[in-house]
Formats: structure tokens, sequence, C-alpha cells
């Protein structure tokens, strides 16, 4: 494992220009450019907050919580969905260069990280604004270094996860279309739009207990929103999730690097 990410780095300049250019052709001839990013976001917070505000008897927080919920899932989602299709999106520079593999879903993950990191700025000054005062703007800012051992987390696990369907997607297509299909039905099945509460009380509480992305929702949403640290409980099982899937990620990559060439 260290002699890969040795590799990696060796070549983060050529990583760091993909995740440029990658930015470049996705925005290019943009008015909004990486505005658009948010969008999408802003929008869907924007209609839930008005369409829910009702139903589920949504407060003024209501528009934080659903923003910082969307912008961790959406990188969860794409750097899965997305990331799966990095070795054969990257075939061109895997006949020609033998590069390490990992560097391709990074390029992917990367990428989905600047724009996740966008919108959860965001939803951190929508925060101090509807808690306007200087002392509730140093509770958040004071809380805010929590929240960098779950980004670590989340980055990792995106990035194993994204390696290890990316392999498993050359060698089964369908692997592409079953992680879309999973995707939209773990986002009804995860307290993104409305509370852990709200499971519970239909008898699901097992689901929001095993829910992996949940998981990291606890780690970096409820700093933002609450200016409370998450319990050690959460980092520890968080951990365990990431050691366990970059175990199972670098395995891939020893089993199969060899052989996938054969198969692109």
């Amino acid at each position: 494992m260290i002699h890969h990410v040795t590799a990696i780095w060796k070549f983060r300049y050529f990583l760091a220009a993909l995740v440029k250019l990658d930015l470049q052709l996705r925005y290019r001839r943009s008015v909004l450019g990486i505005g658009w990013s948010l969008l999408n976001p802003i929008a869907m917070t924007v209609v839930f907050t008005v369409v829910f505000s009702g139903l589920l008897g949504t407060t003024e927080e209501y528009a934080p919580y659903l923003l910082t919920g969307l912008a961790v899932w959406a990188f969860l989602r794409d750097s899965t969905v997305v990331g799966c299709r990095a070795l054969l999106a990257n075939e061109a520079y895997i006949r020609q260069n033998p590069l390490p593999y990992g560097l391709y879903t990074l390029r992917t993950v990367l990428g989905q990280a600047i724009h996740s990191m966008i919108a959860l700025v965001v939803a951190l000054g929508l925060v101090l604004m509807l808690r306007p005062g200087l002392d509730a703007a140093l509770d958040r800012l004071a809380v805010l270094w929590v929240i960098l051992p779950g980004l670590v987390l989340a980055f990792l696990t995106a990035w194993a996860v994204a390696t290890i369907t990316a392999f498993a997607n050359v060698y089964f297509h369908d692997v592409q279309h079953m992680l879309e299909v999973g995707a939209q039905i773990m986002f009804f099945a995860t307290p993104i739009m409305y509370g852990p509460a709200q499971l519970v009380n239909k008898g699901l509480g097992w689901l929001v207990n095993l829910n992996p992305v949940y998981l990291f929702l606890q780690l970096i949403r409820d700093p933002i929103l609450y200016g409370t640290a998450p319990a050690a409980g959460l980092y520890v099982s968080a951990s365990v999730l990431t050691v366990v899937l970059m175990g199972l990620a670098v395995g891939t990559v020893a089993w199969l690097q060899k052989r996938v060439i054969f198969h692109l």
C-alpha cells in the first residue's frame, strides 16, 4: 500500500493536471463556471424547504440541514457512480503509461470533493446567517477542526469504494447501472431531507444504524449545525469502515492490476 501511495505521489503533478482539465472541460464556455456545482443542491434545498415545510414541521435550520446533507451525499454518490467508470474512461492513459490505477479513481474523487466543499462552505455561511452574533459564530468556528477527521475518512472511503467498483465495472458493465439504482434507494433510506426520528418511528431504526452514509453525515453535518463535537464512537466506527474498505481496495488492485488491461 505504501508503495502504491508513493507512486501516486510521484505523479501528483500529472494528477493535478487531470483534475484541472476535468474542471475546465466541465465548465468550458460557462458563464457561472464552477458556480453551477452549487445550483443543484441549492435548488433542491429551496424546493424541499418549500414543499416539506408543512409536512415535516421544519424550522429555519432545515435549509442548512438539507444543504449540508446534500453536499455530503452528492460527494459519496458521485464518487462511487462516476468513479466506477474511472478505468474505462482513462483507457487511453492506461494503455500508454504504466501509472498506478488508484490515480484515476483519485482523479474523480478529488473533483467531486472540490464541488462538495464549496457547498459545505455555503451551508456554514447559511448557519452563521441564521444564528447571528459573535458568540454563535465563535461556537461554530471553534468546532470546525473536529470536522477534518470526518472529511478525511469520507474522502478515503469514497476513494476506496471508487477503486473497487472501477475494477468491478471493467468486468461487469452492469455495475454502473446497479450503483445508479442503489443510489436512488439509498437517498430515501438516508436521513438527508428528514431527520432520523422519522425512520425510527416507522420501525426502520436499524436502517439508520447500519447506514454508512448517515455515519459520515453525523461526523460532518452535526458540528456545522449544532456546534458540538460528534461522539468518539462515531469516529471509531467510521475509522473501522474506512480501514476495511481501504484494505479491500488495496487487495483488489494487487489482484487485478496485471489482468485488467486485457478486459478494457
